[in-house]
Order: C-alpha cells, then sequence, then structure tokens
C-alpha cells in the first residue's frame, strides 16, 4: 500500500486529488495540508512514501521549500503539479529534489499512474514540462553543468534513445519514432541512466545539452 499526503492551498483542488487517489486499492491518502508549514507536520507525523504538492502557495513556504526540507529530511518522494504555462520554478524545484513533475491538466489515470512510478523510486516528468526544461537550458550558456563524460559507452540505438528522451518525447513516442515496443524503449532508457550515470530522464536532458545533443536553435519536437 502507498500512503500519500496531498499538499494544495485550494481545498477543492486537493480533495479531488486526495479522492481519486484515496479511491484506488493499492494507494491511501493518510494526510492533507492546505501550505507548506503543514505539509512539513503532516509529513512528519505521518510518513508518507510519496507527496503530491503544488508548486505553488501562499505563506512562509511555498512547495519549492516544502520539498527541499522534506527530501533533506525524510524518505517520501515528491510529486510536483505544477499549472506550467505560467510557472518558472521548475528548476529550483529541480534542485530542491523533487521526483516528478505534472501538469494540472492531467487526466485522471495519469495522476494514479504518476504516483506509482513514483513509490517505484522512478522519476516521471510530463513530455511538455521536459520540453520547457529543455528550452530554458537553451537559453543558458554552456558550462554550467559538467555531464559524466562516458557517452561512448552507448550503443548505436541507445545513443538515439538518449537524444530523443533529450528532446522531450515518451516512451510510446520514442517507440512509434524507433517502431520498436515500449518494453524496448524502456529497457533502452534504463540502460542508458545506468551508463551515465544519471539519475532520471531530467538529468538525461541535461547531459544531453552539455554533451551537444541538443543545439539552440533546433526544432525540439
Amino acid at each position: 500500500m502507498v500512503r500519500i499526503v496531498v499538499v494544495d492551498d485550494q481545498d477543492l483542488v486537493r480533495g479531488g486529488f486526495a479522492m481519486i487517489l484515496d479511491a484506488e486499492p493499492d494507494l491511501t491518502v493518510v494526510g492533507e495540508a492546505a501550505d507548506g508549514l503543514e505539509a512539513l507536520r503532516v509529513v512528519a507525523e505521518k510518513k508518507p512514501d510519496v507527496v503530491v504538492m503544488d508548486i505553488r502557495m501562499e505563506g512562509p513556504i511555498d512547495g519549492i521549500e516544502a520539498t527541499r526540507r522534506i527530501c533533506a529530511t525524510t524518505d517520501a518522494r515528491v510529486l510536483i503539479l505544477t499549472t506550467f504555462d505560467v510557472d518558472e520554478h521548475v528548476h529550483d524545484a529541480l534542485r530542491a529534489g523533487a521526483n516528478g513533475f505534472l501538469l494540472k491538466t492531467m487526466r485522471r489515470a495519469e495522476l494514479i499512474e504518476a504516483v506509482r512510478v513514483i513509490a517505484k523510486g522512478e522519476a516521471l516528468l510530463a513530455p511538455t514540462v521536459t520540453r520547457r526544461v529543455i528550452a530554458d537550458l537553451l537559453r543558458r550558456p554552456r558550462g554550467a553543468i559538467r555531464p559524466p563524460a562516458r557517452l561512448d559507452e552507448l550503443t548505436g540505438r541507445e545513443r538515439e534513445t538518449l537524444s530523443l528522451v533529450a528532446r522531450g518525447l515518451s516512451n510510446a513516442e520514442i517507440a512509434a519514432r524507433l517502431t520498436v515496443s515500449d518494453h524496448t524503449v524502456k529497457t533502452h532508457v534504463s540502460n542508458v541512466l545506468a551508463k551515465l550515470g544519471l539519475r532520471d530522464r531530467v538529468q538525461a536532458v541535461v547531459f544531453s545539452y552539455e554533451a551537444g545533443l541538443i543545439s539552440p536553435g533546433e526544432d525540439l519536437d
């Protein structure tokens, strides 16, 4: 059973997410919080596996700072929910230790699956969020991040997979592009992360930018 705390400053939104997740047989919502401070208290008390966190909240502690403190002091994993078209804080949330990002326009099934994925120790990014991270990286001067220099350890297909991940494609989109199964793509992605010493798809995007696989001005789609 995956234990969940839902954090959002809008009562109806928070209650809706909690109701959706708690209806699943393998998920249980053990607590809710309306702001960052309350989130810290509830997480410390309930010890959840996953925290579903709104990135923007009123008060002295927003979703980013709450995520930073939760990741630094507990084993809980954090799934950030964002209205990304107006958010400029995703990089801060990444540095804070967030394990996944979803848009609040997601479908019910996407939220449920995201919590399950995060609970398993994996990272998750909505493809549209990945593309925005890429666009932000392309506006930055190179050299700020030093990737591990192990690109030559990848097979040709693994390097091709990395290039598509770096452009924000989902596993399903990569499978269609390469004419292979979703399972094969998942295997390639896992191999890429392991060989390059990367934690998740976010780090793969950053690595690809620094390694020159993504160039300013190219079509990211």
